[in-house]
């Protein structure tokens, strides 16, 4: 390796170090720690975001970043040494507008925000929260106008979740997703009593449902040897390197099959992080290339493989093993279409998957609202009620069933939601990508076995890490930027056959 170049990634290796050891402080703040703790825990965390921020946003780094560059000009677009570089100048040239001060108050407003928001969602009580909520708008407010934007504030914020991605984009796609889909949600509704769920509404053990969870996420390859599931208020997986990525879900006897599926679904997020290359790790290119690319490797996990009736034909026997009572004389055809149910809910995570793109819709378009100015913090909740209403034609009983049942506002995490329903579209586009490039791909997914489908994604997807942006990634994938047909025939073959349409 070339002596500019290696100075540069040494660099780089001590910044992901500090990096990490913040991805552990908080790990720890949301799975173990107790509550006590979680001031301390802010400051700390506060104090080595500041530090992590001023070493890569630093003259030195600069330096090093510019002669590597130089050493490097004529090297391939696709090696690891342009695109490394590439990630890195972007990055540098973003993070620099924003000052160590902003890094650090960040952090101790939004480390506040989710313990309050934890606190309230448990008790149900939106006004402890809204402070910290309007604390968390001025955030992502401030951030934008500190990134920058041509068109429209949001933008600058969903950039940052899906680089080169606007919100007219965003409006676009959703668009032409709902004039697609809600004809069929209505089909549908007018044949509710055709799928029975009422198996789904039982209690189950949770100890029981432990160790289920450990098998559903060994079954779609997730690897426990480099991994470790947890119990969290809300599901989310972290990486600290692609050796050590972890996941976790939430138990009650009443959402078993919620914490399956959630652990399915952070499953797929940690086998994209499992899978990237291993000389990209301790770099910024060792991490998925977005927001939108790596929800399309959960919610493919979770959905295209964990929904399949291919998969419990597999595997139901072991979830009547474990739940003898709930389940004897229930057929893995009845679970399947089940759990395939289409239903307006309250709560995002437990949404099928046509619905579920409406919960995205509901909070894409309050949080524009939010960063606008248009909405107050606190007219968020009436908001929030009309706009369920408005989408699923459901309305929230409480607060702790609608504006608070979601933790990223907490995390200033603006931009973020749309994300989900463009990881259900890309996941879509690469499903039918890999069935059209292997033949036995399908045949595969049809008896639960889902090998050479990660094979592919691991080829095309994984190993590549932040390599390429998510619009080259996916056109490389699959020869086409993003389009919402390809979920859209999915869901129609799939619940046109469930529904008889």
């Amino acid at each position: 390796m070339s002596q500019k170049y290696s100075q540069f990634l040494e660099k780089l290796h001590t910044i992901s170090d500090v990096e990490k050891s913040i991805a552990v402080l908080d790990w720890d703040r949301e799975t173990y720690m107790p509550m006590a703790g979680n001031a301390g825990r802010t400051a700390q965390v506060s104090t080595l975001s500041s530090i992590a921020h001023e070493l890569f946003t630093s003259n030195e780094l600069g330096d090093l970043l510019g002669a590597a560059e130089q050493e490097q000009a004529g090297a391939d677009y696709d090696s690891t040494q342009a695109s490394m570089l590439r990630n890195v100048r972007r990055s540098y040239d973003e993070k620099r507008r924003f000052s160590s001060e902003f890094v650090k108050r960040s952090s101790s407003i939004t480390g506040a925000a989710g313990a309050a928001w934890a606190k309230s969602r448990q008790d149900n009580d939106f006004p402890s929260f809204q402070p910290h909520l309007e604390a968390a708008v001025a955030l992502g407010q401030e951030s934008a106008e500190i990134y920058g934007y041509t068109d429209e504030k949001y933008d600058a914020l969903l950039d940052q979740h899906e680089r080169g991605m606007k919100t007219a984009d965003v409006r676009r796609i959703f668009a032409a997703l709902k004039s697609e889909t809600v004809p069929l949600v209505k089909a549908i509704g007018e044949k509710l009593d055709a799928v029975d769920n009422r198996m789904l509404k039982q209690d189950f053990p949770v100890e029981a449902q432990r160790t289920m969870c450990h098998y559903a996420a060994e079954s779609v390859g997730y690897d426990f040897k480099r991994g470790h599931l947890g119990e969290v208020h809300h599901p989310f997986s972290t990486s600290f390197g692609r050796n050590d990525v972890r996941i976790t879900t939430r138990f009650a006897p009443e959402f078993a099959v919620s914490s399956i599926f959630a652990v399915l679904h952070e499953s797929g997020h940690a086998m994209y992080e499992q899978g990237i290359a291993e000389n990209l790790d301790r770099t910024p290119l060792g991490q998925g290339t977005s927001s939108g690319i790596h929800e399309s490797q959960s919610r493919l996990i979770e959905n295209q493989v964990g929904r399949s009736l291919g998969y419990w034909q597999v595997h139901f026997p072991e979830l009547v093993r474990h739940f003898p009572k709930q389940l004897t004389g229930v057929t893995a055809e009845q679970f399947y279409r089940a759990i395939n149910k289409v239903e307006p809910s309250f709560i995002r995570v437990e949404a099928d998957e046509l619905t579920y793109n409406m919960h995205i819709m509901v909070r894409f378009e309050l949080e524009q609202q939010l960063i606008s100015g248009e909405l107050r913090a606190a007219d968020l909740p009436q908001a929030w009620r009309a706009k369920m209403q408005e989408l699923l034609g459901v309305t929230p009983k409480t607060d702790a069933q609608g504006v608070l049942q979601d933790v990223h506002w907490s995390l200033a995490a603006f931009g973020y939601f749309p994300t989900y329903t463009l990881g259900n579209l890309y996941s879509a586009q690469f499903v039918a990508a890999a069935k059209s490039q292997d033949s036995l791909i399908e045949a595969d997914l049809a008896k639960g076995d889902s090998t050479r489908l990660l094979a592919w994604l691991h080829h095309n997807v994984h190993r590549h890490g932040s390599k390429y942006d998510p619009a080259q990634l996916c056109e490389r994938a699959t020869g086409s930027t993003l389009t919402a047909q390809p979920f859209v025939d999915y869901v129609r073959e799939k619940y046109g056959a469930l529904y008889a349409l």
